[in-house]
């Protein structure tokens, strides 16, 4: 089994851990320092989400932990186990369970803390919605030659009416394949 990892006290759950190397080496540059206790406050956002980074690493690893413990202990088929050992994986079970609870509230932490140093640099979702209405909203056109803006009136009911097609082709195919699976049905 897994070493246990050494634990940290309640009071060290709003504070980041040491920076940990991950990574081939040489894949970047040297991560800084841990400010000292007095610049907590003035840590960056970039700081911040790699110690979170490194949260989610220890919760994986303690995760995978507590599965190795669960898939070692013997389910009881009628065999005595030692008490012993029962309470000795309950133990360890029950301290990675505490410390996972532990490193969870560090990382929701850092999130609260991630979000509210970077409110402002946060914009409204964009509209990524595609247009649906009857009309298109008017664009601000410059001024230009009546057969450009003729030209675009021409594409502009060309593309209606392919749009009016697509629409009577695809009525088309789902009747279709109502009527294909209507068959099937009956079929059986």
């Amino acid at each position: 089994m897994a070493a246990p990892l050494p634990s940290k006290g309640p009071g060290l759950a709003s504070m980041p851990s040491q920076p940990q190397a991950h990574g081939p080496p040489g894949s970047g540059p040297a991560q800084p320092p841990m400010p000292p206790q007095g610049a907590l406050r003035e840590i960056s956002p970039v700081f911040l989400c790699r110690i979170g980074q490194e949260t989610v690493q220890d919760i994986v690893t303690r995760t995978m932990e507590i599965f190795q413990i669960t898939r070692a202990t013997q389910l009881p088929n009628g065999v005595t186990q030692s008490q012993a050992v029962y309470q000795d994986r309950f133990g360890k079970l029950q301290e990675h369970l505490r410390q996972l609870a532990l490193l969870f509230r560090k990382l929701r932490l850092l999130y609260e803390r991630c979000v509210e140093m970077t409110s402002d640099l946060q914009e409204g979702p964009a509209e990524l919605v595609p247009y649906t209405g009857e009309t298109a909203a008017p664009v601000r056109v410059e001024p230009c030659s009546l057969a450009v803006s003729q030209e675009r009136q021409e594409v502009l009911e060309k593309v209606r009416q392919k749009n009016q097609e697509m629409k009577v082709l695809m009525d088309q195919m789902r009747n279709l394949l109502w009527d294909i699976n209507a068959m099937l049905t009956l079929r059986k």
